[in-house]
């Protein structure tokens, strides 16, 4: 399994880390950190000397109540950090975090090679036509409602069956627009409540059938702290336990704040599974 990222293809039979890089004041682990230029360059720095193949730059705050932000400052907080990084790595592959079609398209024209869309094209109508028009990987989560009111919609018929018809319908939609290299991820988190998340990560296995890399994104989650009752920055040892069984369960792709430990976990599990009688 292979998607193609600006012309290099990257093969996911091996799964891949990507870093969180939070250009935003108030995320919920680590927002403030990354807005300057210097930090960031060393923390993109950090991050691929452990072993991320991806780096994911979101400027907008999808945590639960988290303030909203205008596409103007989206991009001005996005753009200027997104060209220093490619001057100083030019081989770097860039994510774009965001569920606006204009913030996608004017960073995919600076050199960024990933959409990440939180809300699967749900929040902009143009998002699948400008991610089809610049054919780059697209990465579809499962949300409902927006990062304002999804925690009180956590209600479903049956999860599984709900969040599998979601992204029967997405898919179809990309593959008629030609999009060609779709990532699902199922939405840690958002609209859904912690046992709603552990039953998502049970079944996990059960995307496999669309035949696509899935990505999880659970890092520092309160799915991690609420369970252990401790704070994001105490979460780090329950984060990669779940890393583990989501990497046995089929994850392709940890979208993570601490890429050493997630890439350690990948080898771990790939060890395993190589030696298995």
């Amino acid at each position: 399994m292979t998607i193609n990222c600006k012309g290099t293809l990257i093969d996911l039979n091996t799964p891949k880390v990507m870093g969180i890089l939070n250009l935003t004041p108030d995320s919920f682990y680590d927002g403030g950190k990354h807005q300057a230029k210097d930090p960031v360059l060393q923390q993109v720095e950090k991050m691929l000397t452990e072993g991320a193949t991806f780096i994911d730059m979101g400027a907008y705050s999808s945590r639960p109540g988290a303030d909203h932000v205008s596409e103007d400052e989206e991009l001005q907080r996005l753009l200027p950090l997104l060209e220093s990084i490619l001057q100083r790595f030019p081989e770097v592959i860039i994510s774009i975090d965001t569920f606006r079609s204009k913030v996608a398209a004017e960073c995919l024209e600076t050199g960024a090679a990933i959409i990440n869309d939180i809300s699967a094209g749900n929040l902009d109508e143009n998002m699948f036509a400008t991610v089809a028009k610049h054919q780059v990987p697209y990465i579809m989560m499962h949300l409902k409602g927006t990062p304002q009111s999804m925690q009180k919609q956590a209600v479903y018929d049956d999860l599984m069956k709900d969040l599998r018809f979601y992204f029967s319908e997405k898919i179809s939609e990309a593959t008629a627009l030609k999009i060609n290299d779709v990532i699902i991820d199922p939405g840690f988190g958002f609209a859904k409540t912690t046992e709603q998340n552990y039953t998502l990560l049970n079944h996990l296995d059960l995307f496999e059938t669309f035949e696509l890399p899935i990505l999880i994104g659970l890092s520092r989650k309160s799915m991690v702290y609420k369970v252990l009752q401790s704070s994001p920055k105490e979460a780090l040892n329950g984060t990669t336990a779940l890393h583990t069984i989501a990497l046995l369960k089929g994850a392709d792709i940890l979208r993570v704040h601490d890429v050493k430990e997630a890439v350690e976990c990948v080898k771990l599990v790939q060890e395993l599974k190589a030696n298995v009688l």
